[in-house]
């Protein structure tokens, strides 16, 4: 099994699976500063250039949210086991695909990679991410975790973004969102959070945020 990495919210979110699972991978990393994404070989695997992807026998799979269900699929964990509980799995996960995540992604652009300051922007992107942490923490009040009683794949894909906070939500991060706070800190303890941490530091990839990084982070606007 290959893993195409880099050290961002989405690909955390799946290596932190991968070491909970502990099944043997090869890591690949793929340097997004520099554009290894673009390449051909890296576009036969996901033509939509983006990390994470995997390369599992003769599956190929990307986008987070579809590796993580192909692999707790795979190997029956990380699931809920009633029908109730795969309803608020499926619910939950979509929650943070198609809402915490592009909101959380938009929000650091504005924020900090944006040319432009652009007032209404800055605050669209982070008010919707403060939203999505109020119904996550309201969630979180009444339950140990977001598909109910059982630690799933849906808690890893919030764990992935919820390290992200501080660069969104500024220095206090989680404070405001104490349930949301009380499980990424439970999440973070775990040794497979922290092997997942770990693999940074056995990659070596450009941290330089300079103009090459924005052509080859943000492609189409060098095209406009």
């Amino acid at each position: 099994m290959k893993f195409f990495f880099h050290p961002s919210p989405n690909p955390m979110k799946v290596a932190l699976l991968l070491e909970e699972l502990q099944t043997p991978y090869e890591l690949i990393g793929v340097d997004t500063f520099k554009g290894e994404q673009h390449q051909p070989a890296f576009l036969a695997i996901n033509p939509n250039a983006k990390v994470p992807a995997l390369v599992d026998g003769d599956a190929t799979v990307f986008d987070s949210q579809a590796i993580l269900l192909h692999l707790a699929q795979k190997h029956q964990r990380f699931l809920p086991t009633s029908v109730t509980g795969q309803a608020e799995l499926l619910s939950w996960l979509m929650f943070i695909a198609t809402g915490l995540s592009p909101f959380s992604g938009q929000a650091v652009h504005f924020l900090h990679h944006a040319p432009e300051d652009l007032a209404y922007a800055k605050n669209r992107y982070l008010k919707e991410v403060e939203r999505h942490y109020r119904v996550l923490d309201q969630r979180l009040a009444d339950h140990p975790y977001l598909a109910g009683d059982t630690y799933s794949i849906a808690d890893m894909a919030l764990w992935g973004w919820a390290s992200y906070a501080p660069y969104i939500l500024g220095e206090n991060g989680l404070v405001a969102y104490p349930n949301v706070k009380r499980l990424f800190d439970e999440i973070s303890a775990r040794p497979a959070a922290q092997r997942a941490q770990g693999l940074k530091e056995k990659l070596v990839l450009k941290a330089e945020f300079d103009e090459e990084t924005r052509r080859n982070l943000f492609p189409q606007n060098q095209a406009q």
